[in-house]
């Protein structure tokens, strides 16, 4: 009996065994965190002019840019010192742009990181300083505050007959260099109804994850608004967290759907081609006639010490004819997958550029039952 007992659990754990190493590969998929986002909850670009100071030389050309000039004038008026009788020269200041993002739920005080570009000819912002310059949101208010020390990534040297430049010295990142001052009133807590936003619309994609939703609610809470929208109804929900509901609905994962469509980039030949591309029975040939022509002149002169001939340069031509025989008429089957054009394609020895031609041609005759996006 017991030799039986370890002879069914030695039988058990190999197909036990069998079974996990000849089960199929779980098709990939993906979080609703990363594949939408919550409507609502983003960022806001920020905006700003300012001055950058402290440079060594290398800032804009006070006579040539009038807006560097005018800005410098009224930031010293504002400090009580009065330039406007006098002619500023001065190649230490750079007038430049500020940019940033305010983040969604962010609160006064708050710090964020910011980047600076220079607006006029200023040759590097190496070692200059941000003055106070605030940041304006899309409706004109001010949100926040930003300064400090300018850190680049480049830098530019320049000699009488050399001049070096790595990077680009002329933009520049302050870490924490603005303060929120204004925040966004958004109240999450009181929302009836919530929705997220795919960030590739699909009318499947949305149908997968209402069902996941509503699938771990136990309830019929969310609704398939459109391919971009999934509508979450939190009285249907019934949780008191929302927090930890929404931050449990972000974990469960889908498999996302794509449509069948091929991408190209005719400026440097990159092709994309998704998975659920097929194309119908069809023939391609592929092959371009090259002619190459070579000149290699020689020169014919009179033997050594002869007072008969006279030096004389003899054309050479060699032409060559290459009519690409080898590239043979290949058919391809209906049906076929992804991997199979590609190989089919590949057997015509045919380049990114020529093959661009041939997806092309084949979309033309009706063959290729994808959407062809040239970017």
């Amino acid at each position: 009996m017991m030799s039986m007992m370890k002879a069914l659990r030695k039988s058990f754990a190999f197909l036990t065994a069998a079974a996990v190493l000849f089960a199929p590969p779980a098709l990939a998929s993906s979080r609703i965190k990363d594949v939408s986002d919550i409507e609502g909850v983003r960022e806001n670009y920020l905006i700003g002019y300012g001055l950058v100071v402290g440079l060594n030389g290398t800032g804009d050309s006070i006579s040539s840019m009038a807006f560097t000039e005018e800005s410098l004038i009224g930031m010293l008026e504002r400090l009580g010192v009065n330039t406007r009788d006098g002619k500023i020269k001065t190649k230490n200041v750079a007038a430049v742009m500020v940019t940033g993002s305010l983040p969604a739920f962010a609160r006064q005080g708050t710090r964020i990181d910011v980047a600076i570009s220079a607006l006029g000819d200023a040759k590097s912002l190496q070692g200059g300083t941000l003055l106070v310059t605030p940041l304006l949101g899309a409706d004109g208010e001010v949100y926040a505050i930003a300064q400090g020390q300018v850190a680049i990534a480049g830098f530019a040297a320049q000699g009488a007959a050399q001049s070096v430049v790595k990077g680009v010295p002329t933009a520049g990142r302050i870490a924490n260099g603005g303060i929120i001052e204004r925040e966004i009133m958004f109240d999450f807590a009181n929302q009836k109804t919530i929705k997220l936003a795919l960030r590739n619309p699909d009318f499947t994609t949305a149908s997968r994850i209402t069902d996941a939703i509503n699938s771990y609610l136990g309830s019929v809470a969310a609704t398939t608004v459109d391919s971009g929208t999934v509508s979450l109804n939190l009285e249907r929900a019934r949780r008191d967290d929302l927090i930890q509901m929404l931050t449990d609905i972000e974990q469960l994962r889908i498999q996302p759907d794509q449509a069948a469509k091929v991408i190209i980039d005719e400026k440097s030949g990159i092709i994309v081609i998704g998975e659920n591309v097929r194309i119908n029975p069809i023939a391609i040939a592929q092959g371009n006639l090259t002619i190459r022509i070579t000149e290699t002149p020689q020169v014919s002169q009179p033997a050594p010490f002869s007072t008969t001939g006279q030096t004389a340069v003899v054309p050479r031509t060699d032409i060559q004819v290459d009519e690409e025989s080898g590239n043979k008429l290949n058919v391809l089957k209906s049906g076929v997958s992804l991997q199979e054009l590609v190989d089919g394609l590949n057997a015509l020895g045919v380049g990114p550029r020529d093959m661009i031609s041939i997806l092309q041609a084949v979309k033309a005759a009706g063959a290729l039952q994808a959407e062809i996006e040239v970017m």
